[in-house]
Parts: structure tokens; C-alpha cells; sequence
């Protein structure tokens, strides 16, 4: 052709030649093995992924999908009631509002915004919400509570910023409800969110179970807790309920009955009127506790809101509210002769009916140990001792049976044996010179027998152990075992037990309790407005302050049904401080009494 270009003919001839010579077939070979081998390695990945997705993780992959779709709503178990021992409510429930968060509806990034935002509506700090959000995970489908109880204003600042606050939810649910604030709140105790030991010893919990951090709120947890549900409810895109798709109703806990006697816990409580004290009451018979009342107390509602930890430590300052006095030692002073008088006749070296000479003090190496009246009281007997509390009669005794056997006796009437099971709970002690020597590396002396003797020096009884001591006395020679839950009454493990102490025992000390009320250190409580009682006064010295006062006493006389200790720190004389708190819950009880008998 005319215009140069090369006709089809010379095409198809110059493609002929390619594939003819050797070196360019080769080249296209190769190019098209490379091109399968890429399309086949793509296609095997694709289907290798797909694979992987479809039948190796579908199952996850589903699961992924319906909880982003499908949501549980957590619904929580009321816990059970705790009552006193006629019914009175001590702890219920009543409706709350909490705030729950879901950790898929925000990044990271956003939830940082987002917890500043809820730190100003609700007061709490903006890391606390962080922290837990970390601790949960932000790939959680399960829902994080920040907050157990918010107030009206909280709840209307958080409705307004709904549209900001993605995956923040208020949800209605139940708090702890004390109707009586802090009466026998060391008792009760307080409820608080499961700790990480409490969620790994308890892998059922769900997040934000609320258990008892102490009394019996923590004792009787697994009575009180009930079992959490939940509410299956399917969300669009924007975490909004379309529809419920099941529900597994909670289950609220068992109520629990306890031994305590609100009345005489409120008159009690009143008596001590806020000092530094203590006081246990117990059925003589069965040791159920009628009254443990420690003050300063504290209200245990406080702990239905978060608390943070500066108010925490603010709690912990002053007068240490939340020691339970009712079980800590104290020196008892002239309460323990009860312990003397029965290991003086127990141990054969006097009868009940011994007379010895007192005198204004008896000297022992270069010290004098004086008598409580500076003046003695001539030649008496254990009666009188008890009547007019004598020190110079006991030093004698003690003197004359040895440590080791006041130590004997003294456990067996239940010092240094009691327990409750309650936080902070000692045990008292009675030394002996082996316990000495081990304890402080010092040797035992005679002025050590001579304390011992009339409850001071390295003597400590608790006040519950004061009572169960003066119980035994009071029902003939047989130790109870203090509890406080109804259900625990007349079981084979609160039996009361003999303490081995003969009934003319008994008698000699029941007959100086009486006297003291009669006519010695206690006679404040024989002015006619209560039944006969009887009792014995107590004063234990503190080195640098006032003494601490103490009585124990039981009543009425003609068929015991209470025993009592009461101790107020540094209240000075027994007979002035301890007993009119005693009084007034004598008082209440026999008006309890009378009335029920009509």
C-alpha cells in the first residue's frame, strides 16, 4: 500500500515469528505461569479467609455480631432483710437509680471525653471512671457500673446530655435502706461492690455485686445476697431498644432473724449518750446477745454511695467509730474479784463461808498495796468482799492460790474464750508468770499476783466476756456461747456447758452481787423502780487519765433472764458512770417484761 503501514499480513507474520523463536516463548511462558500462580495464590488467600471466617470462627463471629446486637441488661437480686429478734426492720431495701456503662459504645478516645463529662455530673473522678472501664476491658459486651446511687440532679444532668453520652445508661435498681441510721451498726455492718479478691473467689459474680464488708452483712452474705438476673434486649446501631428478647428474673436473698433487742439496743446506745463505751446484754440461759452497743458508732449508709478515700480516712480519725468496743480489752478492774472469788473456793485453799482480816493495805517487798476504801473492814467474808469490794481480802486470795489458778478459772467462766465472729473481735488474757516471761521477757512478781488479783496490771477482758462471766454466775455454773442470729439458739453448738463450779460456789458469789446492790457499790440500782438485781462496780486505773468504769450485773434476782457489762473509757467510778447506763436498760427490759406479761 501506498501509505507504508504494514498490512494484517505482516502482522500476523511478525507475531509468528515471536512465538517461533525459542527465547521469546520462553519469556511468555513464564508470564503466564507467574499470572496463574498470582491468581491462584489471591483466590487461595480470599478462600483460605473466608474459609476461616465462615467455618473455623463463624461461631465467635456470630457471637461477636449478637452481642453487638443483642444486649444483657443486668437486673439486680434484693438483698434479703435483717431483722431484730421481734421482726423490727434493721436493714432493707429501697429503690435506686445506678449508671451503667457499655465499653463497645466508645473508643478509648471518646470514653476519655465522655468520663470528664459524668466526672462533673456525678462527682466522681474522671480516672476512677477510666480505671474501671480498663479493668472491664473497652471490647466488654458486658455493661460497667460506675455508680450504684445517683441524686435527682445527677440523674436530670445526665438526661440532658443523653445525645453526648453514648452507651451511658441509668438503670433502676435497689440500695441498702438502714431505717435506723447508726444504731447497732457495728452489728449490722455495710454492704460495698465485690472486691477483685471477692470476683476471684466467686468467678459467678457479675460485674458490680454488691456483698457485706462487715457484721452481718458480710457473715450472713450468702443468706442475704440473692442471685442477680438479667433482661435481653436487642439494639439498633445507636444502642437503643428495639425489642425484649427474654428475661431471667432475679432472685432476692433470705431475710435473717437476729437475737437483738431493738429497744434495749436504742435505750443502750442512748445511755451512753456518745462517750467511749460499751454494752452486752445476754439471755442468761441461752447466750443469745440482746444488746451489743460500741460508741462512738457510725451510719452505715454512708456506704450506698461511693466514699471516697479522703472521707474514708476522716472515718478512721477521733474516736475511732468504727472499733467495736463491745469487743476489745480492757483492764476490768474490781468486776474481775467475780474471777478471784471463784478460783479462792474452786481451789480448795478457802470454803464459801472463810473470814479474813482486812486492813487499810497490805505490804509486799517495799510497796504498798492499799485498801479501795484506804481503810479496812475489819475480819470479813467473801459476801462482804464482793458487797464492799474489798482489795485487801482478794490481794489475800490471790496471794494464797497463785496466777495459774486464776488464770484457770478465769477461762472457764470465758475469758479469753469468746467469740462472735465479728471484725476486730480480741480475746481477753490472763497472764500467768510463763506467759509473762514469754510475752515481755520479764519474770513474774508478787506485786504481779497482787494486780492480777483485782483486775489490773496485764489483765484484759473484753466486755462480752464480762458478760458471758457474769451469765454463768447467774444461771448456776454453766458458760453460754454468745451468738447473734435466732437460728443459731438451742443448736448443739451454742449449748451452754458446766464450768465446773461448785453450786456453794455460786452461791457465796451470787450473795455479795446481791449485797453490793443492797447495800455496798452498786446500791444506785435499789431504788424501787426495777426489779431486785444484783451486780458488781469496777474502776480500772489508766496510767495518765481517768480511770475507766465498769459494772456487771444480772437480773431479776429470784429467776435470772439477763446478764450485763457495761464499761465507759475514762468515765471515772463504776458506780457513778457504768451504772446508770446499766439502769436504764434494766429499766427498759423489765418494762418489756411486765407489759408482755398483762
Amino acid at each position: 500500500m501506498a501509505s507504508g503501514l504494514p498490512s494484517s499480513s505482516d502482522k500476523y507474520s511478525v507475531n509468528t515469528s515471536l512465538v517461533k523463536n525459542p527465547s521469546s516463548r520462553d519469556i511468555l511462558l513464564w508470564r503466564a505461569v507467574f499470572l496463574m500462580l498470582g491468581i491462584t495464590i489471591v483466590m487461595g488467600i480470599c478462600i483460605y479467609r473466608l474459609a476461616q471466617l465462615q467455618l473455623i470462627d463463624g461461631q465467635q463471629n456470630f457471637q461477636l455480631a449478637e452481642q453487638n446486637r443483642v444486649r444483657p441488661i443486668p437486673l439486680l437480686a434484693d438483698r434479703g432483710n435483717i431483722v431484730d429478734r421481734n421482726g423490727k426492720l434493721l436493714a432493707t431495701n429501697r429503690l435506686s437509680r445506678g449508671v451503667y456503662l457499655w465499653p463497645r459504645q466508645q473508643s478509648p478516645a471518646q470514653w476519655r471525653l465522655s468520663a470528664t463529662r459524668l466526672s462533673v455530673a456525678l462527682g466522681i473522678p474522671a480516672e476512677e471512671i477510666l480505671e474501671r472501664l480498663e479493668q472491664t476491658g473497652y471490647d466488654s459486651p458486658l455493661p460497667v457500673r460506675i455508680s450504684q446511687q445517683i441524686t435527682p440532679a445527677a440523674f436530670v444532668a445526665l438526661a440532658e446530655q443523653q445525645a453526648q453520652l453514648p452507651g451511658v445508661e441509668v438503670l433502676a435498681g435497689s440500695t441498702r435502706f438502714y431505717p435506723y441510721n447508726s444504731f447497732a451498726a457495728h452489728i449490722i455492718g455495710y454492704i460495698g461492690e465485690a472486691t477483685e479478691a471477692d470476683m476471684k473467689a466467686h468467678p459467678e459474680y457479675p460485674n458490680g455485686m454488691i456483698v457485706g464488708q462487715m457484721g452481718i452483712e458480710r457473715l450472713a452474705n450468702v443468706q442475704l445476697q440473692g442471685k442477680w438476673g438479667q433482661r435481653l434486649v436487642e439494639v439498633n446501631a445507636k444502642g437503643q431498644e428495639i425489642r425484649l428478647l427474654g428475661v431471667q428474673s432475679a432472685v432476692g436473698g433470705n431475710d435473717v432473724k437476729l437475737t437483738i433487742d431493738l429497744d434495749l439496743q436504742q435505750a443502750a446506745e442512748k445511755a451512753l449518750n456518745g462517750r467511749r463505751g460499751a454494752v452486752v446484754v445476754l439471755d442468761v440461759n441461752t447466750g443469745a446477745v440482746l444488746v451489743l452497743a460500741s460508741s462512738p458508732t457510725f451510719d452505715p449508709s454512708v456506704f450506698t454511695r461511693r466514699v471516697s478515700q479522703e472521707e474514708w480516712q476522716r472515718f478512721q480519725q477521733g474516736d475511732q467509730p468504727f472499733l467495736n468496743r463491745a469487743l476489745q480489752g480492757y483492764p476490768p478492774g474490781s468486776t474481775f474479784k467475780i474471777v478471784t472469788a471463784t478460783a479462792g473456793i474452786q481451789s480448795g485453799s478457802f470454803s464459801s463461808d472463810s473470814v479474813i482480816m482486812t486492813s487499810a493495805f497490805i505490804t509486799l517487798g517495799n510497796h504498798q498495796f492499799w485498801e479501795s476504801s484506804r481503810q479496812g473492814f475489819g475480819a470479813i467474808g467473801f459476801r462482804e468482799a464482793l458487797t464492799y469490794s474489798s482489795n485487801t481480802f482478794f490481794y489475800q486470795i490471790g496471794l494464797t492460790v497463785g496466777p495459774e489458778e486464776i488464770a484457770k478459772w478465769g477461762g472457764q467462766l470465758g475469758i479469753g474464750t469468746t467469740d462472735l465472729g465479728l471484725e476486730g473481735e480480741s480475746h481477753g488474757i490472763i497472764p500467768t508468770p510463763a506467759e509473762k516471761e514469754e510475752l515481755y521477757g520479764e519474770p513474774w512478781y508478787g506485786g504481779d499476783t497482787v494486780s492480777t488479783s483485782i483486775g489490773q496490771g496485764l489483765v484484759q477482758a473484753s466486755p462480752l466476756e464480762l458478760a458471758v462471766m457474769v451469765a454463768t454466775i447467774a444461771n448456776g455454773g454453766y458458760r453460754v456461747h454468745p451468738h447473734l442470729l435466732v437460728s443459731q439458739t438451742n443448736t448443739p453448738e451454742t449449748q451452754k456447758q458446766s464450768a465446773g463450779i461448785a453450786p456453794e460456789t455460786i452461791a457465796a458469789i451470787r450473795s455479795g452481787l446481791i449485797g453490793a446492790v443492797q447495800e455496798g457499790t452498786a446500791q444506785r440500782l435499789n431504788d424501787g423502780s426495777i426489779p431486785q438485781t444484783a451486780g458488781k462496780t469496777g474502776t480500772a486505773e489508766v496510767i495518765g487519765q481517768q480511770p475507766h468504769a465498769l459494772f456487771v450485773g444480772y437480773g431479776p434476782v429470784d429467776n435470772p433472764q439477763i446478764a450485763i457489762a457495761v464499761i465507759v473509757e475514762n468515765g471515772g467510778y463504776g458506780g457513778v458512770t457504768a451504772l446508770p447506763v446499766a439502769h436504764e436498760v434494766y429499766k427498759v427490759y423489765f418494762n418489756k417484761m411486765k407489759a408482755a406479761s398483762k
